[in-house]
């Protein structure tokens, strides 16, 4: 028996990837499948759905669970879930495929048959309603708002089988962990309680120490961080997970951390997205997941504890993943040392304050970056990444 946490919806791990004898096969008959174009966001979707990331969706979302979703917070069935995920097609495509039929799922950049989907239904939604219940606004400035306002007119949905995991595995072998494939490690290991820390940056000092208080108090920590599509000026996979693993060799105990990479989009909507970032980590077998300040946010659309506050309001027993919450963290003159609002009396005068945004800000001028912020083996590799976009 596992010590584990169940994955959502109390069932085992449901991957929809196809079975690799028969990937040849479906491909060929996806080929003459009416062909529908996904969007990145999309595209992300299916390989969460294909790895068991989504576990226990068996595709994307119908309106009843759409709706459902947006409003509630809850499938059809009674189960907890944040955001909605579905797939959009413009009328023109839309209008010429049949209810019941077959589609092939592909790259709208590349063209590539990514999967197949059984077309149970086809739906009209309200933009309006998912951005201001999802996203608490339908300002098109927020990058969410501006993935659902370009979606196509008309709602595909129906079970998926998914036929690719993109370049995900062959580009990061030692980061990409299916589900399954993690709560193997964490058995292995002997772990039970673990938590995640999502990041889509390279981790400088209050990263760190959010990651260390974890490790104080459970078996291990799972920094899991996003390997799909990010902002314009975001530091891309490659580089960020040379800076991490720079940090877990030169600061942190062998044998308590682990490094991986989930083909994740970021929504940036906050709140619902701390709660959906728990969900997934449930299913990787993930206790806790560490909440700090603005997770998952962009700007200022939401408060810096917005989404510590929403793990209290949802139905008990919606997720066994709990939030780890901590407060704003930053390194104190006085205190010689990484603290949190908590923990450290003094004034802000002698608080830095620690961010990635202002770290990329100072990697951009050349600025120094004092230790205070960032360790000096995790700058070395962002400087290098840095000098190779000015030569």
């Amino acid at each position: 028996m596992s010590n584990l946490v169940n994955p959502h919806g109390g069932s085992g791990i449901k991957s929809l990837l196809a079975p690799q004898d028969a990937c040849a096969d479906m491909l060929a008959n996806a080929q003459e499948l009416h062909k529908v174009p996904m969007t990145s966001r999309e595209l992300s979707d299916l390989f969460m759905l294909g790895m068991g990331a989504y576990t226990p969706l068996d595709g994307f979302m119908g309106e009843a669970d759409w709706r459902g979703v947006c409003t509630d917070m809850q499938l059809t069935n009674g189960l907890f879930w944040p955001i909605p995920i579905t797939l959009s097609a413009s009328s023109d495509i839309a209008d010429g495929i049949t209810v019941g039929s077959d589609i092939a799922l592909t790259d709208g950049q590349s063209g590539e048959v990514m999967g197949v989907m059984r077309v149970e239904e086809k739906y009209t939604i309200d933009k309006t309603l998912e951005c201001e219940s999802v996203y608490k606004t339908a300002d098109e400035a927020h990058p969410g708002v501006q993935k659902v306002l370009a979606q196509g007119n008309v709602n595909l949905a129906g079970p998926v089988t998914a036929l690719s995991e993109g370049e995900y595995p062959g580009k990061f072998p030692e980061l990409y962990y299916r589900p399954a494939e993690s709560r193997a490690l964490f058995a292995e290991k002997g772990w039970s309680k673990v938590a995640a820390f999502q990041t889509r940056n390279p981790m400088h000092r209050s990263h760190e120490y959010l990651a260390k208080i974890a490790v104080e108090v459970l078996d291990g920590v799972f920094i899991h961080q996003v390997l799909g599509a990010l902002k314009p000026g975001d530091i891309p996979a490659e580089t960020r997970t040379q800076a991490i693993q720079a940090m877990i060799d030169n600061y942190f105990v062998p044998g308590t951390v682990v490094q991986a990479g989930y083909p994740i989009e970021m929504r940036y909507a906050g709140p619902r997205e701390a709660l959906m970032h728990a969900l997934i980590r449930q299913n990787f077998g993930c206790s806790h997941l560490i909440v700090g300040r603005d997770h998952a946010g962009v700007g200022d659309y939401y408060g810096p504890f917005d989404a510590h506050k929403i793990f209290d309001e949802i139905p008990a027993g919606s997720l066994e993943t709990q939030a780890l919450k901590i407060d704003i963290t930053f390194y104190c003159r006085k205190c010689n040392g990484m603290a949190t609002g908590r923990t450290c009396p003094h004034s802000p005068e002698d608080q830095v304050t620690i961010s990635g945004t202002r770290q990329r800000e100072m990697l951009t001028a050349g600025e120094d970056i004092p230790a205070e912020f960032s360790r000096p083996e995790v700058v070395k590799v962002l400087r290098d990444y840095y000098a190779s976009l000015n030569g």
